[in-house]
This record gives structure tokens, sequence and C-alpha cells, in this order.
């Protein structure tokens, strides 16, 4: 018994995800803003849809109560929401840091503490990352800065609560093909300035990321407290610097890069 949160847009992380787990025998609970998004796509895969706005409190909580209510258990939590904000650092604002916040650290911390108090017999919580959290990306403090401090919280949620079998664990892709990535990145210059610091010679797939994620949803993964970076080699060099990027492409494109 699986929820999934994040998963609006055709194709996108959190909808490979969900796929993928169904595919592997997994009943799933997908959660998001839209409600109205969800339910043909929950149908799809034969799971239920939940509205759960990840910057709601009562609706992370909401979430896991009803799974709980209706499936008699949780087994596997993954968080794939996010706000891809690129933006100077001086010119971050109140609002920008605010909004942040909510999404990338308060509400995925509200949605970790709903799920230990739902898995009585253990499971498995998984945190969609980013590589960014370990290596740079200019203009990129606020997403970065709220990833890396989530994934450590994770780390202590794995500390403290795997006298209960619970595993927790991130995952941290690269540039990875998805609608959201949009179709400038996915050919010509932008691509080749990207492609020259993945060791293993292309972006990653959000079937990249979906099978990582069933491997660390499964029992035979002896794992907590981690972080996978599950981006081709990216960590091992780097991303392409500002003035690499606005060579090749306008920058209002580069908002598209990161999910």
């Amino acid at each position: 018994m699986a929820i999934v949160l994040g998963g609006a847009a055709d194709g996108n992380m959190g909808q490979v995800i969900a796929r993928v787990f169904a595919q592997q025998g997994a009943t799933v609970v997908v959660g998001g803003r839209n409600i109205d998004r969800f339910k043909g796509f929950a149908d799809e895969i034969g799971g239920v849809a939940f509205e759960c706005d990840i910057t709601s409190k009562e609706q992370v909580e909401g979430i896991a109560d009803f799974t709980i209510e209706k499936f008699g258990k949780v087994d596997i939590g993954v968080n794939a929401t996010g706000w891809g904000l690129l933006r100077p650092f001086l010119d971050n604002s109140e609002d920008d840091l605010d909004k942040i916040t909510a999404i990338q650290f308060k509400g995925p911390f509200f949605f970790f503490q709903s799920l230990v108090r739902a898995m009585k017999n253990g499971g498995s919580i998984i945190q969609i990352s980013s590589a960014t959290a370990t290596i740079m990306l200019d203009h990129h403090a606020a997403y970065m800065g709220t990833k890396a401090g989530i994934d450590h919280v994770l780390r202590t949620v794995a500390n403290e609560f795997g006298k209960q079998g619970i595993r927790a664990n991130s995952i941290s892709p690269g540039v990875t093909a998805t609608p959201m990535a949009g179709d400038s990145l996915m050919h010509g210059p932008v691509l080749e300035a990207f492609l020259k610091e993945y060791p293993l010679g292309r972006i990653g797939t959000a079937d990249d990321i979906a099978n990582a994620a069933v491997w660390l949803a499964s029992d035979e993964c002896f794992m907590t407290g981690q972080n996978l970076q599950v981006n081709g080699g990216l960590t091992l060099r780097r991303n392409p610097s500002e003035s690499e990027l606005f060579a090749v492409m306008p920058p209002e494109a580069i908002a598209h890069l990161t999910a």
C-alpha cells in the first residue's frame, strides 16, 4: 500500500513512480492539490485519488488517515512534490522563502510525521531530492537549501524510527526528461551543455527514478538514512554555469530545468 504525492502533470516523476509501483502490484493513493487531475490517473492505475496540498498540515495528515481507514495500512510513502525556484540570491523575497519552505520543508516534515504514525509495522519513506542539494546550480539557493534540509530531517527519521522497521531514504535526480523540463532542454546546445557533465552520457528519465524508488520500497533494501544519487554520475562533475546556460538559452527557459 503506497502513497505518492505529486503527479498532476502527465508523465511527470510522481505519475511515473505511482504507475511503476502499481505495475509491481501495489495499490497506490495519489495525492495533490487538484483532485480532478488525479482522478483519471488514479483510475488508470487502479488506485485512488486524494486531495492533498503539501503545504497543508491537515491534508498531509488526512491522506495517511484516509489510507489507513480504507486499506488498513501504509507500507510506502513517497514525496515527489517540489518547486523549481531559480532566482538570484539577493532577489529572493520573504514571500519566495515562505512559499518554498512550505512546499519543500514544512510540508514534507509534516508528511513524514504522518507516515511514521501510520507505519505501525514498518515501511519505507522516500523523498525525491535533487543533485543540487549536493552540487551547485547558479541562482538556486532557496531550492537547494530546502531540499538539503529536508534530506537531513529524513536522516533523523531513519535514526529514530529504525527500531519500528521504518526505512527513510532520498533520491537525487539531476536534470530529468519530464514534461516540466520542456522541449528546449531535449535538443541542441542546451542538452549538450548538460550532457558533457554526465559520465554515463545521458540525462536521467523518470523511469530511472521510479526504478530506484521501487528498490528502496522493497523488502530487499537494507538501507536507511541515505541519499541515492541517481543522476548518471553528475555529482562527480558539475552543472553548467550561469554563463554557459545563458549562452545557449533564454533566461526565462531556465526555470523549466528543475522540478
